[in-house]
């Protein structure tokens, strides 16, 4: 089966409909395009669960605060539709803006506390544009099960707690984060990195790998030491601001987890122009 590709609601559920009668199950890998590996992993894993993968492929201006790079976020259709078809992914939802959002339209998801921890602290707004878009997706396509990153940690949990919440038929599933060689996260807006910069960047998974290590071997006093002075050690490997670089339960997401909670440690950090999200088991 060749690539489909559909960009109206009409036509891509049409397509899952003839899927469905010939009894096959569907996965659903949401994605902004400009398609690296690690969004290509996301594909291969949904192909292990369902018989027919559907790929979106929609950049979303609700999730875009005023000041941030929904014009210049990096759009390459005609290589992510030649990437899709090298991993033989089945069908392609790739709508307009006015497709998703029609004129008048006025509902938004809100997603509660969960939504303005971290993320949502420094990008307000930013996880209503996620979770309306997000459950646009699973409505218009009514998938067994869809697959996201967690390299985008906070955005899994509030798609889970979406899911939840509001009696979606859908299996949620997180694929692994991919990453460089030397330990930078693959993203689409590593592309913004200047060479200086790129070489930089590794610094930042070194240095959660370090403080991650330290809590996991016990010693909790060293571990919050080295939280603490993580934007100095960032500043002085050349990164600018840290919107946060901290601790949390991987459950809740709140601050000061206990010592039988499993945890998280997140981080976004500036480097030059390009803000870089991270997050590590611990």
């Amino acid at each position: 089966m060749s690539l489909q590709i559909a960009r109206a609601i009409r036509d891509i559920r049409s397509l899952v409909k003839v899927a469905r009668q010939a009894g096959k199950t569907v996965a659903l890998v949401p994605t902004m395009g400009s398609l690296h590996e690690g969004h290509l992993s996301l594909v291969r894993l949904a192909k292990e669960q369902a018989d027919i993968v559907c790929v979106s492929l929609f950049v979303n201006p609700k999730q875009f605060g005023p000041n941030e790079d929904f014009a210049t976020y990096p759009r390459e259709e005609e290589n992510d539709i030649a990437r899709l078809k090298g991993v033989k992914a089945d069908l392609l939802f790739a709508p307009e803006a006015d497709e998703m959002y029609p004129e008048g339209a006025m509902t938004s998801v809100e997603v509660g506390p969960l939504g303005s921890l971290l993320e949502g602290e420094c990008r307000p707004g930013f996880f209503t544009g996620v979770a309306t878009v997000v459950t646009k997706l699973l409505l218009q396509i009514l998938p067994d099960i869809a697959v996201f990153g967690e390299k985008d940690y906070q955005q899994l949990m509030v798609i889970r707690r979406i899911v939840q919440d509001l009696d979606i038929p859908v299996q949620i599933l997180g694929g692994a984060t991919v990453r460089e060689r030397d330990g930078l996260a693959l993203s689409s807006r590593n592309a913004y990195l200047s060479f200086e910069e790129r070489k930089a960047a590794p610094f930042l998974y070194e240095l959660m790998l370090e403080i991650a290590e330290t809590f996991r071997r016990g010693d909790l006093e060293l571990g919050q030491k080295l939280l603490k002075g993580a934007p100095q050690r960032l500043s002085e490997a050349g990164f600018g601001r840290t919107d946060y670089f901290d601790l949390r339960s991987a459950e809740t997401l709140y601050e000061n987890p206990d010592a039988r909670e499993k945890t998280r440690l997140l981080a976004a950090v500036w480097l030059g122009e390009t803000r870089l999200i991270d997050n590590i088991a611990v």
